[in-house]
This record gives C-alpha cells, structure tokens and sequence, in this order.
C-alpha cells in the first residue's frame, strides 16, 4: 500500500515569505512519523503534536510508516506553522477528504495536543508570496485571519479544531469565519506633543528639517536640556505611512511576531533601545537572523540615547545600514535581507558630568573630554546630517505661559515639503532628500552661484570629506524645499552648514 498526499505552507526568510511543499508518505513499515528536510527541534516535535492531536480528535492512524518531508531541503524550516498542514496532508491520505481539496491551499497553523489550531507569526509576507504565485485561498488559525485579510485576492478561511478543519474540507463549503479587512491600527506609544516644548529654538527648527527630508540627527548638550523630550516628538511632525511603506512595515512586524493587534500599520515606528543593546539586538542576527531595531524602524525613528554608552562596535557596525539602508547577513546556508531605510536620531552629553565646556560646573579634564566624546568615531559622526548644541533653557521660558507651535501645525510644513520630494523624484526609486546619490544630487542639488561659493569655503575651512559635502547639499535641497524654492540659495546653504559645526 503506498500513499502520497502534497499541500502547501509557507515561512519567512528574513521578512519575506518563501512558500514550503509538504509531502506525506504512508507506507508498509514499523509504525512510526519520520520528518525530513533540514529542520529545527520544534518542527521536528510537530510529528508528535500531530499525532496526538489526531488520536484525541478521534481519528483513527493506522499503524503504517508515515514520511514527511518539507521542501526545499536546503532552507532551515523553524517555527509551528507546520502542525497543521501535516495534519491535513496525513488526513487527506488516509482518505478523510479528497487530496485534491488541499493541493493548491496555503495551510498554517500550530495543533494542540486537543485539536485546537493556534496562531504563528509571518503570516503577511507568507501569503504576499503566496498570491504572487497564483494561490487564493489560505486556512489560517482564527486568530490570524484578520492579518491575513490585509492581502487583497486571497480568500482567507479561518480555523478553529481540527475538526472544524475536516468538515470544511469534506463538504468543500465554508462554514468557518472568512476574514474581512479590520480597522488599522498604530505602534506608537503615549502621544506627545511639540507644543510642550519651550525654548530650543535650534533643536525645533532642525527637528523640522530633519523629519521633512528624513535626516539624521545628533544633539549635544547638558543633561536636562531637552533632548530627549524632543526626540520623543519627532514622530509626532512625520506624515502617515503610504499604502506601501505601511504594508512593508505591516510585513516586518508581522515576521517579526510583534503585530499584536493584527491591523495595518499607519503611523511611523519609534524604537529606542537602551544602550545595553548588543550589536546584534540592533543590526538584528542570530543562528537564523531575526530583524534588529534598525529593521524594526523603517520609515520612522530610531531613537538612540546616550550615545558614547553604546559600545562602540554596535555603533560601527551600524555604519553600513545608515549608508546602504539595508542589512545584509550572510549565512553558509542563505543570505538574508532586511530593510533599513530609517531616521536616526540621537543624543549625548559633551562629557561624563555632561556639563563641558561650562567650566563653573565642569570638572572634567581636557583628556576626559577627548575620550568620551571619542567613544563616538569619526566615520560614525560623518554619517549625521544635522548636528545641534542644545543649552540649558532659562527658567522663563519654563514658567511664561507661551504658545508653541504645536506638532500638527509643523507637520503641515513637513507634508508639504515632503509632497515636492515625492512629486520631483518621479521614476528615480527614491522619495526623500537624504536618499540622493552622489550621481542624484548633482541633476537635483545645485546651488545658486553666491551658493557655491560659500560651499566652497565651507568644505576647505571645516574640513569636509566627501560624504560630508554632499549631505549638507541634502540638508541645504530640505531647507529650499520647506522654503518653497525649486532653486538652493546661499541662505539654504549657510543654514545647512551652521546645523553641521561641530
């Protein structure tokens, strides 16, 4: 007697979906569940799930060797997605409902030892994969329908017993939950507002620059100065995602098991990992890698401070995503992929006391200075759009009763500025100002002729290298652009320099 039964599941490489066969074998032979194709222990455990779920569902296993066999071969499969596609395939060939009903389905799901079917993460870049392939219909465990309901042309059918499962499959009828879009949701946390910060007259106006081209950003100054306050608010002027940055954040999230509340992503991430971080937390990594907080920021703000406290090889090793906007980890097996096409923001102290160069309250020593504003490496400062020195604000600015701009008022400005980027980078692949090439900037960022020349005097005076040169063009395009100026004058120019002294 020899049996074959195949259907499809699916799990993520990175945070993109990649389509996996799974094939059953019943055979003559010792009884037994054998699995094959490079998998890690908790797949290996699904032929024990299975089979117990099975046995307390009421069905009946023969004593017959069963082969599973999940391919490709040469991927690492991982995760409990796998539970219930087994099932399904060994049901099928046990004859519990025609094979042809689970030949071309997206099947996900883990089992309890009782039959319950249990959500899994990566559900959205699975089934984007598997619609590009030509599959429509996806069962999928209840608490995932509404994630899965995101892809448009995909009939998502959820499940709840295996048993349920099993009716649907021998009737061909749909008498379970079919998953409608749901109402979007965000991740971001308490709202905040600019209206609550006073003073800072600097750091306000470069936080605008900075979200209207999508710069980096450093802030120096003493502790209490306000740095913090007003990195928590930069998210707050971002515009709303579009429906493709909002779905490929939707996807990241959804690899990444964080999508908690299973709806679309509108609004623009904040992260800010604390300085403890290891390299890998934020570059992302591991045996198989998972994204790090630098994916997990995409089209928002990674927020990093305390600078110096990082260690200085989480810190150079994000040199490369600030340049490339992706992480790329190489793996004997595989080359995984992760974006990170993110906004950093970060702030310091100029010393340990935090107080330099105020030599009133300062007692650190010109070396002590020099080592702790040097954890922070030359290269890594280079890769900062906008540099601002942050004062400690006066006590009137505290107590007068002001009114200050609030944070929908500044996003107004951002959106606008942000419309012209979209509107003139047509057909370039590239949406904001700190994206330029050096080939871009040179058809999109030049300078009026009173313009170059202080650029000019700039680079020899300030001693730029290259890639500070042309992220001040960046800088100077984002100011003409919230000025409303097609072309860069001197003014935008000066501007752009005096937010990069040092």
């Amino acid at each position: 007697m020899l049996i074959y039964c195949t259907t499809i599941s699916g799990t993520t490489l990175g945070v993109d979906g990649r389509l996996i066969r799974v094939e059953v074998d019943i055979s003559d032979g010792l009884p037994a569940v054998n699995m094959v194709g490079m998998l890690s222990s908790e797949v290996k455990e699904a032929g024990e799930r299975v089979r117990t779920a099975l046995k307390n569902t009421g069905f009946s296993i023969p004593p017959k060797r069963i082969t599973v066999n999940l391919s490709p071969a040469d991927i690492k499969k991982q995760g409990t997605s796998y539970d219930l596609p087994i099932a399904a395939a060994i049901l099928a060939s046990l004859g519990s409902f025609p094979r042809e009903r689970i030949e071309n389905i997206l099947i996900m799901g883990e089992l309890g030892l009782n039959g319950t079917i249990r959500p899994v993460k990566g559900i959205l870049p699975v089934i984007l994969e598997a619609k590009q392939m030509g599959i429509t219909t996806c069962i999928l465990p209840l608490e995932n329908v509404e994630e899965g309901s995101m892809v448009e042309g995909v009939t998502i059918v959820g499940a709840e017993t295996l048993e349920k499962l099993c009716e649907y499959l021998k009737t061909g009828e749909l008498p379970m939950m079919t998953g409608e879009k749901k109402e979007e949701i965000t991740v971001t946390q308490s709202r905040v507002d600019f209206s609550e910060v006073n003073g800072q007259e600097l750091l306000r106006r470069a936080s605008e620059i900075a979200a209207a081209g999508m710069h980096n950003l450093l802030m120096v100054g003493p502790p209490g100065s306000g740095k913090t306050m007003v990195a928590r608010r930069i998210s707050t002027i971002l515009p709303l995602l579009d429906e493709e940055e909002s779905m490929e954040l939707t996807k990241i999230y959804s690899a990444s098991g964080l999508l908690v509340h299973k709806g679309i992503i509108r609004e623009r991430p904040f992260r800010a990992p604390h300085h403890s971080a290891s390299a890998a937390a934020l570059i992302g990594g591991g045996s198989i890698p998972k994204a790090g907080e630098v994916t997990l920021a995409t089209h928002g703000v990674l927020f990093l401070d305390e600078l110096p406290e990082f260690s200085r090889s989480s810190l150079e090793a994000m040199r490369q995503p600030l340049e490339d906007r992706a992480v790329v980890i190489s793996r004997a097996k595989a080359v995984y992929r992760f974006p990170a096409d993110f906004m950093l923001v970060a702030a310091m102290n100029p010393c340990k006391c935090g107080y330099y160069p105020d030599r009133e309250r300062c007692s650190c020593s010109e070396v002590d200075v020099q080592n702790y504003q040097g954890r922070v490496s030359r290269p890594f400062l280079d890769r900062m759009d906008l540099l601002v020195r942050t004062s400690q604000v006066k006590y009137e600015q505290l107590d007068k009763k002001c009114r200050n701009e609030d944070s929908k008022t500044i996003r107004g400005r951002v959106e606008q500025a942000q419309e012209i980027q979209k509107k003139r980078y047509q057909g370039e692949n590239i949406r904001y100002n700190s994206q330029l090439s050096a080939g871009q900037i040179n058809r999109f960022c030049v300078p009026d002729r009173a313009g170059k020349k202080l650029l000019e005097e700039a680079y020899a005076g300030m001693n730029l290298t290259g890639r500070g040169y042309f992220r001040i063009l960046k800088v100077a395009r984002t100011i003409a652009d919230l000025d409303g100026s097609e072309q860069i004058k001197k003014k935008h120019i000066s501007e752009a320099i005096c937010l990069r002294q040092r």
